[in-house]
């Protein structure tokens, strides 16, 4: 930057004051939730364990790649009676051979056993739980305070948040805990929601809640209506483009018509038997990074944004997730 002035040294120390402000003020203006996510420190990552992520293998697709898709099942007080029952079935290797049965464009994909419909599904394995409807929803008080994401009148986008309960649609409030999006009734009971890339619990009509056999994903607009309805059970950490990419089905509701329409499931393991599988870490959400990552998610000052939104839906601030070397070597084995 030039700065041309007249009158001597008061002038040039004036425009060398300045000259800091202005490119504080640039570099502000440049800070971006992905700038915040890359550099959070290491204390506001949490490793996620191995043996909570569901490890699926798609077949190979027609040049012999690999497709490989990681899943983090959720954790205690939610769901856990169908998660439960998933690692019944992975133990089992039950997944294993089943298919890819539904692609509907925006709303999900949906794998399960082909047959399960017909007069020879095929067996599960004894001792899968028939999850009650109560357990859509846990115990479990948001410890988090109402928002304020009106536009920071300084354009500080590093200001210090105070925790964070989200305004929602589809609930009195929304939140985060434990690395996880939550709904609240703000009465006591909370209960996991329907994101993009979100697992969920296939079913037939109520009061049926499924097993754990049948799941889906999104892969669209998030079907928020379906909270409370069914069980979210996990999300896709990776490999999410080898099921949202799949070709859509031409069936009622995107099911597929014919066996070579569908994708052949591999085998689906524990991440804690997958040796080659990378580690993986979350962002705390309790953590100072998350709260400016969200905070930038509802109100962007960089050179893109003219107008920051002073808002963010619950399901448009993705916790973050970052692969950090080989899972087998960082637990030593």
């Amino acid at each position: 930057m030039h700065f041309f002035f007249k009158g001597g040294l008061p002038l040039l120390v004036a425009a060398m004051a300045f000259a800091p402000a202005l490119s504080a003020q640039k570099a502000e203006a440049q800070v971006t939730p992905s700038g915040v996510v890359a550099n959070a420190p290491a204390t506001d990552w949490r490793r996620i364990d191995p043996a909570d992520l569901m490890v699926m293998d798609l077949s190979p697709d027609a040049s012999g790649k690999l497709r490989r898709v990681v899943i983090q099942l959720i954790p205690a007080p939610f769901s856990q009676g169908w998660v439960d029952n998933i690692r019944k079935l992975i133990a089992s290797h039950w997944y294993d051979g089943i298919a890819v049965v539904r692609v509907q464009d925006n709303y999900v994909v949906q794998w399960g056993d082909p047959d399960g419909e017909t007069d020879h599904p095929k067996p599960l394995p004894e001792g899968l739980e028939q999850v009650p409807q109560s357990q859509y929803v846990a115990a479990s008080t948001p410890p988090f305070g109402p928002p304020l994401f009106a536009p920071d009148p300084q354009h500080n986008p590093l200001r210090p948040l105070e925790p964070l309960l989200l305004p929602d649609a589809y609930a009195p409030g929304t939140y985060f805990a434990q690395g996880w999006p939550l709904a609240t009734d703000a009465k006591g009971l909370s209960w996991p929601v329907h994101c993009y890339g979100y697992v969920g619990v296939g079913r037939n009509y109520s009061p049926d809640t499924g097993t754990g056999a049948e799941l889906y994903t999104v892969i669209g607009q998030a079907p928020r209506q379906l909270d409370r309805n069914i069980a979210v059970v996990g999300r896709i950490i990776a490999g999410m483009e080898y099921l949202s990419s799949l070709p859509r089905g031409t069936g009622e509701m995107g099911f597929y018509e014919t066996p070579q329409e569908r994708t052949k499931i591999a085998s689906v393991r524990f991440g804690s038997q997958v040796p080659d599988l990378p580690a993986y870490e979350a962002m705390a959400t309790d953590s100072d990074s998350f709260a400016n990552y969200a905070y930038l998610r509802a109100n962007r000052h960089d050179t893109f944004y003219n107008v920051p939104a002073g808002g963010v839906d619950v399901c448009n601030v993705p916790v973050p997730v970052r692969q950090v070397g080989l899972a087998a070597k960082r637990a030593g084995m």
